[in-house]
This record gives C-alpha cells, structure tokens and sequence, in this order.
C-alpha cells in the first residue's frame, strides 16, 4: 500500500477532492474479475484526447492519446504519458468542475483486461510496450514506444501503434472513435454527460453493462467487495431553501409536501458512520443520536439525506414548541422525515429531477422503520393539499418542481405556503417585568434590513418553558446601548438592550399598520440559525415578478442583484442568473465545448450594447479561453464556457445574449450544425416567416436532411439540421450557399439570397452565412436583447402551426415550457451528414 501511495502521490496533488468527483485513492478499488485492468476514456479537457490506462502494480499507467487510438496499423498516434491512477478511476465517467486539473467531460469509451507479450516493467524502462488487448471495441496486439525527447523536453511522448496481425494487402479500417460514441458503461453520449453533470449512477448502468472483467488467464482473480463502508461520509451541502409565496402554485409539474415545523437537517451516511448535520452545516450528531444510529443501518454504502427533524404535539402534529422541550429532555422520541436524496452510494445525484431522486430515497427507506420516515408528496392540486392540511392545524406546504435539480440556496424551484403567520426574529432587549420571579415582561424583536437591526414589536406570550431558558441567557449577553437603527420613545424609556444573537420563531396575528407584529406567540429559540442571515420573509405571487432573492448563484457572486436589465417586465440581474439556473440542462448541451460571442448590454435592454467574441481581462474567469487561427492568420483569444458558473458569470457581465458557433472547439472544421435563419422584410407578418420554415423543411426532407425549428426570439425562425461531424466547414458552406440560391431561384417572389436589405423587400432573406467558420448564431434558451425578455426557444414542428410570433416564449414562460417533453429530445440522436450526392443536386439546381 505504501508502494501504490507513492505513485499516486501527483495525481493527489493535482486534484481537490473537496470539489472533484474523481476518485480518492483511499476510495474502494474497481471491482474484481480475472485480468488486468484496461480503460480507455474519452476526455473533452482543453483539447479533446483520449485517456489510455493499463493496470500494473496496483495502479492504472496511463497515456493522453491526443487524436485517440486507430485500427490502422499505419497510425502512429501521439501517447503523452501522463501521472498514474488509482484502479478505481477505471469506473469514473462524468463532469470534472471549472477550475480543476483536467477540467472537461469524461466518458468511458473502452474497457477490458490486457495481457503483456513481453515482461512490462522491462518494457516501461526501456521504452517499449507490447502487449494485447481484450476490450468490447479494443483488440489484438499493440505497443506503445517511447520517443525520443527533443532538448528541454520535458513530457514523455510515446506513440500507440496497432500491430499487423497479418491485415498486410487489407484495405484501411473503418474509424472505430466514429463508429463507437456512447459509453461502455451507461450507454451515454458526451453530450449526455455533460448534460447531467455528474459521476456514473448505479441507475445509469444497464445490466448487460455492468462493470466485468472479461476472463484471462494472465492474472489471478481479485475479491471482490462489499457495498457497505465502501465509499467516505459525504461532506456537508448548502441545503436547497425555498421562496415564501402566498399561494399555491397550480400545475401538475408541481409535488406538494408538508411542511414540517422543527429542524433542517442533512444525514450523512460512510463507511459505517453517520453524521446528522443542521442547515448551517453543524453536526448535531450528539443530539440526534437516535436518528444517527438508525440512518447507519440503511442498505448503502453511502447516502446525503435531506429532511426536517420533528417532534409531534398531542394532536400529533409537528410542532416546533415540542420539539424544543424533547432536545431539552435528552432528545427521545423525535422522527427524520426524508424528502430528498442528494447522494446514493458515492454518486452525487443532485442532477437528477426530483421526482427521480425522491424514488430512489422511497427504495432506501422502504425496510425502514421509525425514527425515519419518507416523506410522501402529491403530484398537482397543490391549493387543495394546502387547504386541507391548514383545515388540520398543520403549517402548511412544500411545492417542488417534479423535474428539477438539487440547487444550494433560495430560489423558486421549490416554494412554501403558510397557513399562518410565522417569522424568524433576533432579540434585542426586553422590557423587564414587575411580577416576582420573572425577569423578563416582553422581548423587543426585529429583523435585518440592509446591515441594520429593524424594530419589529414586542413578543410577551411564550409557549412551553422557554421564558425560563430565555431569562438565562439573556442575563450574560446585555449591553448599554440599543442594537435598534430606531425605536419608539416610550419603549427605548423601560428596555435592557442585549447583545443581539439570539434567534427565535414567533407565531403571529399579523403585522399591524406601523410594522409590528399583532399578538405574538414564541413557539422556540433557533440555534441552527445565526441572527445575521434573518431577514424579513414577505410572501409575494408565484408569478415572475417575484424577483429572485439570491445574489450568489452557481457560486457566482452578483453584484447589484436587484439591477433591472429589462425594464418592461421588472426583470432583475438575479432573475435572470436564476433562468439560465431554470433552463441549465436544456441550454448547457448546445453551448458546452463551442466558442461564443457575447452581447452584452450593462445597462440593460434598450440601452446602448455591444458584441464581443475575444477573451480580455474584462472576462470573468469562469470563461476558458481558447486560441484559435484567425481568417488573416494571426491568433486570436475565443471564449467558451462548461458549466451553469461560466452562463452565470456572463449575466454578472450584462450579456444578454449567447451567441454559439456550428462547432465545438475539438474539431472546430466540422461543423455540427446546419442554419439557415429566415430573416423577413418588416412589412411580412409572421405567418410568412412560419410557411417558409415549412417549405424548407420539405425542401431538406426530400434531400434527406431532417430538421428542427427555433424561435428566435426576434423576428425569424431557424432551420437547423444537425449533422454528423464529418464534412468540413467549406463543404457546408458551398452546400448552404447553392441551397437557398437554389430555393430563391425557384420561388424569387418569396425568397432572396442575398443579405442586402434593399433586395429583401416584401420578401425572406434565407441567411445561410452562418454556416461558416467563426459564423455565430443564438443558442437555445438564450434571451434577447429586446423587450417583453424573449427567450430564443426550440419547438416542434406540429407546435410552430399554432404559434404567432418568434418572440412568442419569454423568461416567465420558461417553467411552465420545462414541464413539458423536449421538442428536440431526438435532435442529439440524429447521425446525418452533407453528402457529395446532395451538394451535386443543389449545385446543378443552382447552375439551371
């Protein structure tokens, strides 16, 4: 063990795990079989390549295989060698995050076992590795040879060569990395990894997929282990919050929940421990033994459990009053309902839509017993679920979109209705009473507002025995001067100020016309929440202008959250950080791995803007930059983003638009995408725009080239035909070019070719300039520079027959569009390509 620590010593080095899902090496090992252990994984890091990894002594050597490996025994390509592995980095696929080593998307492409021909470590020493492969797509004889360092070089260059095996006078093999794009494990594309941002799941993996070594005879069998204590206690999270709003939201995308009247909590499952943390991240373990000993029995190898720690009244409902009187008895009898599922045997599912990570936690809860309950949900008819539950005497209810991801921090993925007034409160005083053996008469309560202490009313009633517990610890916390911005005379006269730290929950009538609370009832002290984050909690409509709270999102800071960047629709900095939240896994499939041009406006919609393509100081960091060959040849900075952090830190920078290229940086000259945008003369209505979107649809069709359409969110459509990466840019390019001549030619009182306006009159320019390199055209889900804040929006050809307008779906109609099935959920299977036979008919169409 010493020995394979030492040589994993850099890839430690390199990586924080506190961030990355990659594998510690004090992880479990891969899983056991006959062999030793081959894995080749495709990785989209700055450069896409492919990882070549062979097991030998406890570790995976492994090689960056630049252009990947081929079939032909001609190919000789480039092999870097790289810091060794641990085994179990042999089963890792997902998303490694902005910031760290080897930042990109990881996918399993190929693995099996490998037999050296000659002795390895002579082989590694010396320079030449020859061995065979058993992989499902890898096979037969190979060498890796090392080459010879050129002066100052200091990586290890090696090329990977296919041997013969008497393919002499064969003609050359097809291109496997062509052939084979999904995962060996999950069955995944890259795009779909990415899309979900996350480590491999159990769930993702078919059964025939499951990870087995292929027999050999090489190497004898290893033990495999156990699920339990194999994976570490997984860290405390920010906990998902939800919004206050005063009414239940309507809609079947909605689960309604109880909401439970006691403590917030995070259960953390590893190697046979478990940690109950609050929602601040303090481990409470001590005091919620019970429910620490019960989670530890659960059938996993590790699990993050979200939920509320309760205690029931008489009337057995929670009750927070209760609560705090059975911590005060030793904490017996208390239940843990669980309403969320963040991580499931080492892999972080927050990713995953809610109604799929609440199934999962109903199965890890099914043999369970008391004090852990699942929380159960109804799917829609939210107001009824609240009104019934308020008829009950219960706090009222939880509603949580049914597809969203996990999401640290306030935001309206989920929102809570209250049946009746309650508030969080600091103290800062009290009125001292007269009565004997009471020290204190009243408590003088109030909120934060802006850093300052605000003045909110008196709380004289209090439920259980919590005046006595307050009276103790008020008695070492006062001070001479009042921690109020302001307070009526006649209260200041007769009030002990104290050191305002203590938190507390008040039940009230409601709030009286100078701002105070009316009949006021403290129900407990809440110590798993420190007195700055208190603030007023107003409830507002569910609809859009509601504006998002947050000023971190994506662990992007916000400056000037509350700035309005569409004037028309009260459209915030933060609500829009919170729509490119909303619409993540839509939109980060197209503009991951693609050079952007950005528009940004500071000021906002309507005001004065610009476009910008170019990496300077001025870019926020989570961008990545990449240097490219420009047109006139010299080299030029482009910008790209990975993740939600990189769109989020474009909103901080006022981009109002993200505008894609047709191709990813990994193969920047095959475009992977054909547009053509239909751009009107202003006097045609939308209806021209739509029937001409169909006629090119059919125009396509019957070249073989299917279609998608999206709504700009100006005043066209674009046609878009997504393509196989095979032709390169000048080959779509001539295609798209003889195409909408072609189309103009044929139908010249409805189309033109060409981009001057003056020849645009009374009819639809076919743009097929953007199908060029280093041509830009709006990504899906992107908004607009324009009023009403449209949102450039894919749809479905049987949709676009009863839509009006290209700016027909805007930001507030984004969660209702989410709800529903992905138009374009067949778009990223489609494997079509710009043929010689199609560019020779549009072109003898062109030349008639």
């Amino acid at each position: 063990m010493a020995v394979t620590q030492n040589l994993l010593r850099e890839y430690r080095e390199r990586r924080d795990f506190t961030r990355t899902a990659e594998p510690d090496i004090t992880d479990r090992e891969a899983q056991g079989g006959e062999g030793l252990l081959f894995v080749v994984q495709k990785h989209a890091a700055t450069r896409l390549h492919y990882d070549f990894r062979l097991e030998w002594k406890g570790v995976l050597k492994s090689w960056a295989v630049t252009r990947g490996p081929s079939l032909d025994p001609g190919d000789k390509r480039l092999a870097v060698r790289t810091e060794d592995h641990p085994l179990a980095y042999g089963e890792f696929e997902g998303v490694i995050p902005e910031g760290q080593y080897g930042a990109g998307t990881v996918m399993l492409w190929d693995r099996g076992t490998w037999e050296p021909v000659e002795d390895p470590e002579k082989g590694l020493r010396r320079g030449k590795l020859t061995f065979r492969l058993n992989g499902e797509r890898l096979k037969g004889e190979w060498a890796l040879v090392r080459m010879a360092p050129k002066p100052g070089e200091k990586r290890e260059n090696w090329l990977l060569i296919k041997h013969r095996e008497g393919q002499a006078g064969r003609r050359r093999p097809a291109d496997i990395l062509a052939r084979h794009t999904r995962s060996v494990a999950s069955g995944r594309t890259m795009r779909d990894i990415a899309a979900a941002g996350r480590t491999i799941a159990p769930e993702d993996v078919a059964p025939e997929r499951r990870a087995r070594r292929p027999s050999a005879k090489s190497a004898a069998p290893k033990a495999a282990k156990g699920r339990r204590g194999e994976h570490a206690l997984p860290r405390w999270v920010e906990p998902q919050l939800a919004t206050l709003v005063d009414a239940a939201p309507e809609g079947g995308q909605w689960l309604a929940e109880m909401k439970y009247d006691g403590y917030r909590a995070l259960v953390a499952i590893g190697r046979g421990a478990c940690r109950v943390y609050t929602r601040n991240g303090k481990d409470w373990t001590h005091r919620f033994g019970e429910i620490a000993r019960a989670a530890s029995r659960l059938d996993t190898s590790g699990a993050l459990i979200d939920g509320e720690i309760v205690a029931f009244d008489d009337k057995g409902r929670t009750d927070f009053s209760t609560l705090q009187a059975a911590l005060q008895a030793g904490g017996k009898g208390l239940a843990f309902f669980a309403f969320d599922l963040l991580w499931l045997d080492g892999a972080d599912i927050r990713s995953r839509p809610l109604v799929e990570r609440k199934d999962l936690l109903h199965q890890l809860l099914a043999e369970a017993g008391p004090p852990l309950v699942y929380s159960t949900h109804v799917v829609g008819n939210a107001p009824e679920v609240n009104r019934r539950l308020c008829a009950a005497g219960h706090e009222g209810i939880v509603a949580k979109r049914a597809q969203d991801a996990y999401r640290s921090g306030r935001g309206r993925s989920w929102l809570k209705v209250k049946c009746a007034a309650r508030q969080e409160f600091v103290i800062g005083g009290y009125r001292p009473s007269d009565k004997k053996g009471r020290t204190v008469a009243s408590l003088l309560i109030g909120v934060n507002e802006g850093g300052r202490l605000v003045y909110k009313g008196r709380v004289g009633a209090f439920e259980g025995d919590h005046l006595a517990r307050l009276e103790r610890l008020l008695a070492s916390r006062g001070r001479k001067t009042s921690p109020f911005v302001e307070l009526p005379r006649d209260i200041a006269r007769e009030a002990r100020f104290v050191r305002p730290d203590i938190v507390v929950e008040v039940g009230f009538a409601e709030f009286t016309r100078e701002g105070v609370v009316r009949h006021g009832v403290l129900k407990g002290i809440r110590e798993d929440k420190p007195a700055r984050e208190v603030v007023m909690e107003t409830p507002g409509a569910t609809a859009m202008q509601d504006h998002e709270a947050r000023d971190v999102i994506a662990g992007v800071k916000l400056s000037n959250p509350d700035k309005v960047l569409f004037a028309g629709q009260g459209v915030t900095k933060a609500d829009l950080a919170a729509h490119y939240e909303r619409v993540a896994g839509r939109i980060l499939p197209f503009v991951t791995g693609r050079l952007l041009s950005l528009v940004r406006c500071p000021e906002g919609a309507g005001t004065q803007c610009f476009f910008q393509k170019h990496g300077n100081k001025t870019v926020a960091r989570q961008f990545r930059r990449h240097e490219i060959t420009e047109s006139d040849g010299e080299r030029g900075i482009y910008l790209y983003v990975d993740d939600l952090a990189g769109l989020v830190a474009g909103v901080q920078m006022g981009t109002l638009e993200f505008h894609i290229w047709g191709s990813r940086i990994d193969r920047l000259q095959q475009p992977d995408r054909l547009v053509f945008d239909l751009d009107p003369d202003e006097a045609l209505d939308f209806a021209a725009v739509r029937a001409a979107a169909f006629d090119l649809r059919e125009r396509l069709a019957a070249l073989g080239l299917t279609t998608v359409p999206l709504l700009t969110g100006g005043k066209g459509i674009h046609v878009i035909a997504p393509l196989a990466r095979r032709a390169a840019w000048p080959t779509v390019k001539a295609f798209a070019r003889a195409f909408a001549r072609h189309v103009a030619a044929e139908a010249p009182e409805r189309y033109v070719a060409q981009a001057a306006k003056a020849k645009r009159t009374g009819r639809i320019f076919i743009d097929w300039l953007r199908n060029e390199r280093g041509a830009t055209a709006i990504a899906p889900y992107s908004t607009r520079a324009k009023k009403n804040a449209p949102v450039a929006t894919p749809v479905g050809w049987d949709e676009l027959t009863t839509i009006s307008s290209a700016q027909a779906f805007t930001i507030a109609d984004m969660e209702a569009r989410l709800s529903a099935p992905d138009p374009w959920a067949d778009e990223a299977e489609l494997r079509q390509t710009i043929t010689k036979a199609m560019l020779g008919k549009v072109n003898a169409r062109d030349d008639d």
